[in-house]
């Protein structure tokens, strides 16, 4: 699972008491006046700036009237700024609706095409009604991001020719075709200005320094257009450039005029690109909200149908105006975002703005190169090739899918080369439940059946022949590697189970996942195992004994004690459940050894050492005490072997400790995980997120992040603590983990967790000026400002839900998190990925008495850690 889980929104009017009206209670106060917060304006202007070149470039790569871009800015501001359910997407012509605007316009003309727009919004609409908002978000992001790949590859090939001071063909393959003759008429002007306009885009952002950040809060496509219109205005160039016509003449939808199947496949492949993409901008927008403090908890989630309800007027209204298709747009909204928005009245506003720059700005607008904005939008395209997705779906083995959507939308269409992704997909899934390797081979004399891939009844034949190949009588070990049984299979082992084991054959069930051995006996064991083929389950040839590990009994024991036979139930690897080691003696006549009033009941107390039989010398697991936990959760990064000697005359060393739980890990969990780690050594590593926790024993990030190798990037030092960036004789080794984490690992996250009872917040506290500077103390003083933060009563303390801190060092533990997450986003390279969305931080608590995880929801300056249950985990 992911270390970050998002936490539920706190909503305050639940908490509000409905007071009844007093009968001689005075009026109620008026109405508050509307007032628009000073950061949604801020946030308006930015995204204006960068909307207004998009929307003209845009409708130039379309072949639409340039009218009909603003048109659709200002529908899409208004309209599903107001009517959706994601207060601060911003909505406006796309990049993704380039291709499928431009094949209707070529086809019907622009009339029509206005008109599929009015019922592609009529189409959302309904699906919005009928509540089906979730489901589209259902399609294979392989499918997804394939679509957008092809899409903007189509822009930039179609774009390159008005770069090049030409005019784009109709299709891919025509432009294709037409490039070498355009590259021998190239305009040098027009190449001049798209040089300039490209080269202001790739460095305006780069800048360094202080001059750096302060020239970024300027967007860099406005910059790059109006570099471009000014240089071409000074120099006097000869060159094409916007034509705005009168108002007066502006086109409006008209009656559909076409084929019906025709427009009917136009209005669905304009509905479905437009919600899909709308809908995918809306989580990508919250993921945005989260990491930015307390915006999370003051514009909570999307409502994702009232977002489609919200586009579809949009469309309607742009459509019936003239306009172009409206969907959410990623780079306007994460601006929006990153400019400090808090509402809905950002988007709005950026629409009153665009409304007044197409009546009132129109002779500037007609400055403005056509090869500049040509440039922009190709530069667009081009990035919509993501090599994160690229990679992303290379590592869940769906390239193909990719691939083949990419290309279908490149030669096909859009609509064909998503049906097309749509059935290889549904082709990869089949041929995934269908194909099973089933492989056999023998080594010292055990039998290893290895099945690869779903076991379903398609399998069962190759299974059953390569099952009676085994010789009667010998060991056999099953290894599934996959997810599913199907009830045919099943019944398959179950009766090879049944005839080999009755033939005085012993058979093991393995599964490389958790890794836990369940060593029951008979079938019980088996059918254990097969509920999750997860397990690794001994099966003896016959009922009681087990081949795991040989049954010891007590033959050595004085005379006249009872005679007992110890069955080992090891679970050495698990989703952290202690490490469980269950010895049950021989059952009563006519007991089963698995019901519990047939058990013994003088089990050891965790914690303590299980007497071995006289004469054994060890114990029969070999392995540290059952109640302390041996063997740790994949990915656990701090041992958890806490035994006592299993020796039965002397007391054991740290070090021969160490050395069983290095040999527990040989024997028991390397060979589940060799597989993965190989992957990982090949691959290299690439975590997700950046842990920064306490060095504290009893803090398994693994466990309680439910993570394994590959998933974290971990960080541990004395209390959590990040020392501020340009700080004298501050750590570097902190500061260098984060850097490598968000620069070179490009981590999408970092989680800065305290703890309760932490030692280095109690020694902060009982801290008196004056004293030694040793080592630890040195290092503490990165804490103080969470000490003066603490004590600072002009600032709301840092709380949990539901209830108050238990004392100071609780209440400093909470403080402390928020202020090292301060200290985090001081440094630069975390304060670069978080304007550039790249990156979120989170604060966490665990409450290491109640294993309770907490997660920062910053209501406030104080900040609110809320606690994470079952259902938040689910969802």
């Amino acid at each position: 699972m992911s270390a970050c889980v998002p936490t539920r929104a706190t909503d305050s009017h639940q908490n509000r008491t409905k007071r009844a009206p007093q009968p001689h209670s005075p009026p109620p106060p008026p109405p508050r006046r509307f007032r628009i917060a000073g950061a949604d304006v801020s946030a308006s202007i930015a995204v204006f700036l960068i909307a207004l070149p998009l929307s003209l470039g845009i409708a130039l790569a379309t072949g639409a009237p340039l009218q009909a871009g603003l048109v659709a800015a200002a529908a899409g501001g208004l309209v599903a700024g107001r009517l959706g359910g994601c207060p601060l997407q911003v909505s406006g012509p796309a990049a993704g609706l380039t291709v499928v605007t431009a094949d209707l316009i070529h086809r019907y003309g622009w009339r029509t095409t206005c008109a599929v727009t009015v019922l592609a919004g009529v189409a959302q609409l309904a699906l919005g009604c009928l509540r089906v908002a979730r489901t589209a978000l259902a399609v294979s992001p392989a499918i997804v991001h394939g679509m957008l790949a092809g899409i903007g590859v189509t822009i930039a090939v179609a774009q390159l020719h008005i770069v090049l001071g030409g005019t784009p063909q109709s299709s891919v393959l025509a432009n294709l075709r037409a490039l070498p003759a355009q590259l021998a008429d190239v305009h040098p002007a027009d190449v001049a200005m798209s040089v300039l306009t490209l080269a202001l885009l790739l460095l305006w952002p780069r800048v360094p320094g202080r001059l750096g950040h302060l020239m970024r809060k300027i967007p860099a496509a406005l910059v790059a257009v109006a570099g471009a219109t000014l240089t071409a205005s000074l120099a006097g160039l000869s060159l094409a450039k916007v034509d705005l016509p009168s108002w007066s003449s502006h086109a409006l939808a008209g009656l559909p005029e076409g084929p019906a199947l025709g427009i009917a496949a136009a209005v669905l492949t304009t509905t479905l690109v437009c919600s899909v993409q709308s809908l995918l901008g809306a989580v990508a927008v919250d993921k945005l909200v989260a990491g930015q403090p307390g915006l999370s908890a003051r514009v909570g989630r999307s409502n994702l149908n009232r977002e489609l309800l919200g586009q579809g007027a949009a469309n309607i209204v742009s459509g019936a105006l003239g306009g172009l298709p409206v969907a959410g747009v990623a780079v306007r909204s994460s601006a929006n975002v990153q400019a400090g928005a808090v509402s809905r009245n950002s988007t709005m506003l950026h629409g009153v703005l665009v409304v007044v720059a197409a009546l009132l700005m129109v002779p500037v607008l007609e400055l403005i190169p056509l090869a500049s904005l040509a440039a922009l939008v190709m530069a667009v395209g081009i990035q919509m090739v993501s090599l994160h997705h690229i990679r992303t779906v290379t590592r869940h083995r769906e390239v193909l899918v990719y691939v083949v959507t990419t290309l279908g939308v490149v030669f096909l269409g859009v609509l064909e080369g998503v049906l097309l992704g749509v059935t290889v997909a549904v082709a990869v899934a089949l041929n995934r439940l269908a194909h099973t390797r089933i492989t056999h081979d023998e080594k010292e004399g055990v039998h290893h059946v290895h099945v690869r891939g779903q076991l379903t009844f398609l399998a069962v034949p190759r299974l059953s022949r390569t099952l009676h190949l085994v010789p009667q009588g010998t060991h056999v070990v099953v290894e599934l590697d996959g997810s599913f049984m199907d009830h045919a299979a099943y019944e398959s082992l179950q009766d090879w189970q049944n005839s080999h084991t009755a033939r005085g054959g012993t058979a093991e069930l393995t599964g490389r996942r958790t890794g836990v051995r369940d060593t029951g006996p008979g079938r019980i064991g088996f059918e254990a195992a097969l509920a999750n083929t997860a397990t690794s389950t001994t099966i003896g040839a016959t009922s009681g004994t087990t081949t795991g590990a040989p049954a010891r009994t007590t033959a050595d024991a004085p005379t006249g004690g009872p005679t007992t036979s110890t069955v080992c139930r090891c679970h050495p690897w698990t989703p952290w459940r202690n490490h469980q080691c269950d010895h049950r003696r021989s059952t009563p006549a006519g007991g089963h050894p698995d019901d519990p009033k047939d058990q013994p009941t003088d089990r050891p107390a965790p914690g303590t050492a299980e007497p071995s039989s006289p004469g054994t010398g060890t114990h029969p697991c070999a392995g540290p005490n059952p109640g302390a936990g041996t063997g740790t959760h994949p990915g656990t990064d701090t041992p958890t072997d806490t035994g006592t000697p299993r020796s039965g005359t002397g007391t054991g060393t740290a070090g021969s400790q160490l050395a069983r739980g290095i040999s527990a890990f040989q024997r028991d969990t390397a060979p589940l995980v060799r597989g993965e780690l190989a992957r990982l050594a090949k691959e290299g590593q690439r975590p997700s997120q950046l842990f920064l926790t306490c060095a504290d024993s009893r803090l398994v990030t693994s466990m309680i992040t439910s993570s394994g190798p590959g998933d974290l990037f971990v960080v541990r030092n004395v209390g959590n603590l990040v020392p501020p960036p340009g700080e004298e004789s501050g750590d570097d080794s902190v500061a260098a983990a984060i850097e490598y984490a968000v620069d070179v690992l490009r981590v999408r996250s970092i989680t800065v967790c305290g703890h309760s009872g932490c030692g280095a917040m109690q020694a902060l506290l009982n801290s008196e000026p004056g004293s030694a500077k040793t080592p630890l103390k040195r290092w503490l003083r990165h804490g103080v400002p969470s000490l003066e933060r603490m004590a600072d009563d002009g600032r709301p303390w840092a709380r949990l839900a539901g209830r108050a801190p238990a004392d100071a060092v609780e209440q400093l533990c909470l403080t402390n998190v928020v202020q090292q997450l301060e200290h985090l986003r001081g440094h630069e390279s975390v304060a670069r990925a978080l304007r550039e969305g790249a990156l979120e931080l989170h604060g966490m608590y665990f409450h290491v008495g109640e294993a309770q995880a907490y997660l920062l929801t910053e209501a406030d300056g104080g900040g609110l850690f809320d606690g994470v249950g079952v259902a938040d985990m689910s969802a």
